[in-house]
């Protein structure tokens, strides 16, 4: 049997793998949420955001996540919108520090080591992306103004943010060493990508072939690259900036299409929309299954959607995969039954 690292590998290079890639397996390296390599000394530096909360992160942004929503997001009214003019970001915009102790940084390295890199990619977590973090900054709307009203004053923006994060990936890759990198940065809603595909290549794709390059040419093995919206027309752009796996591709993306026209040079992993399967708390707070008509008719759809999922995408080029970015739900047990029928797949469709 292959390890669940083996097992993505001969599914993303049309290999013979022995079962499907169940969802984040291949990524899930350590006992911390998610699974990811999440926390290091610039995360440490910062507020923790939970569930209820609102903190001011590193770049100053106020971010707020309201209790009984999927995550959190900033807030742009008036008071704590930090970039009111995108021609004067040079005076406002200042990126955190990253100036730590060596020492700081050595304290995570025994947990990085004990990673079993034959069974798993040892994964680095980074949010937000290049274009988040310009609207984070900004409030979407402005941001999306910006690119026609003032390009080359956000295109200085997007190189200031691009740098910052280099010398973040340079800290990551000499301390920890990743196999694998797991980007979120959403390029779109759920009908369109927010920017045209000409725009996308002048603005972001030179910021993103300096840093996926940067991993690429230091033999990071893995870009895994989130963002749970349309983005089909973004695909050649996707392969051309070195993204291994598009993690998030919701179902207008028509995910079939594209795993036939660009699998092997990209794979996909997600076409079962967090919107349509995670709905209802399917166990207790204490883990114990919830037994009501309810549960059960959301139990049926997620089979439904796993089912429709591999018997259209295939085994090769295609992780079946909820498009969260990340191994949860925000519905309890919702992830965990997912996973639990992309299993019960494998044994029907590898025998």
């Amino acid at each position: 049997m292959l390890t669940k690292r083996q097992n993505l590998l001969e599914t993303i290079k049309g290999g013979n793998p022995d079962r499907f890639v169940n969802q984040y397996e291949a990524f899930m390296c350590q006992p911390t949420k998610y699974g990811m390599i999440m926390v290091n000394p610039y995360v440490e530096s910062g507020e923790q955001l939970a569930p209820g909360g609102t903190i001011k992160n590193q770049w100053g942004v106020t971010i707020s996540w309201p209790a009984g929503v999927p995550g959190p997001f900033p807030v742009h009214d008036a008071e704590h919108k930090v970039l009111k003019d995108v021609t004067e970001w040079r005076k406002v915009v200042k990126a955190p520090n990253l100036d730590f102790p060596q020492k700081e940084w050595d304290k995570f390295k025994p947990s990085i080591e004990a990673i079993d890199r034959n069974e798993v990619f040892a994964t680095v977590f980074n949010a937000p992306g290049i274009f988040e973090q310009t609207h984070y900054l900004m409030g979407i709307d402005s941001c999306l103004e910006s690119f026609y009203e003032e390009p080359e004053a956000l295109k200085e923006l997007i190189d200031y943010i691009t740098d910052w994060q280099l010398d973040y990936a340079k800290l990551l890759y000499e301390n920890f060493h990743p196999d694998a990198v797991f980007q979120h940065d959403d390029w779109g809603s759920h009908l369109s990508s927010f920017i045209s595909p000409a725009m996308f290549e002048e603005f972001l794709v030179p910021a993103y072939k300096k840093l996926y390059g940067f991993w690429k040419a230091n033999g990071i093995e893995l870009i895994v690259h989130h963002s749970d919206a349309y983005g089909a027309n973004l695909v050649p752009a996707m392969i051309e900036i070195g993204i291994d796996i598009w993690q998030g591709p919701v179902t207008t993306n028509k995910t079939p299409e594209l795993v036939k026209q660009y699998g092997g040079k990209i794979s996909f992993m997600g076409d079962i929309d967090n919107g349509v399967i995670d709905r209802v708390h399917l166990v207790n707070e204490d883990g114990t299954p919830i037994d009501s008509a309810e549960s059960k008719a959301a139990r049926e759809v997620i089979a439904k959607e796993a089912r429709r999922a591999v018997e259209t995408n295939g085994k090769l080029y295609y992780i079946p995969c909820c498009t969260m970015g990340g191994p949860e739900s925000s519905f309890r047990g919702v992830y965990e039954a997912l996973t639990e029928d992309i299993d019960k797949l494998s044994k029907e469709f590898f025998k």
